[in-house]
């Protein structure tokens, strides 16, 4: 049987270079983006943390985890979206089902 719905975590990298109006707008991009195709369960923003190892010639990077709920098909989409996105340093996406 299809699944017809799934629990995702994201987890994402923003460069701390965008600044935080640029940052912030880039958090509500993805919330919103998110919101339209499933529920947010808890949006969790670590803010700027040191890099395990360098990224691009970048130490830090702006962290955020949110973990939701939608349709098998949408975390493909949010991957395209994410990879598209300038100041998107790393990204994961996992089923927490």
């Amino acid at each position: 049987m299809a699944k017809v719905s799934g629990k995702y975590e994201l987890l994402y990298i923003l460069d701390t270079d965008l600044g935080e109006e640029n940052i912030a707008a880039a958090v509500e991009k993805f919330k919103k983006l998110i919101e339209e195709n499933g529920t947010i369960a808890e949006t969790d923003e670590w803010g700027r943390r040191r890099l395990a190892y360098r990224i691009n010639d970048k130490a830090d990077g702006h962290y955020v985890i949110v973990r939701f709920e939608s349709k098998p098909e949408f975390p493909q989409e949010l991957t395209r979206v994410l990879g598209i996105t300038d100041g998107v340093l790393r990204y994961l996406i996992t089923d927490i089902a």
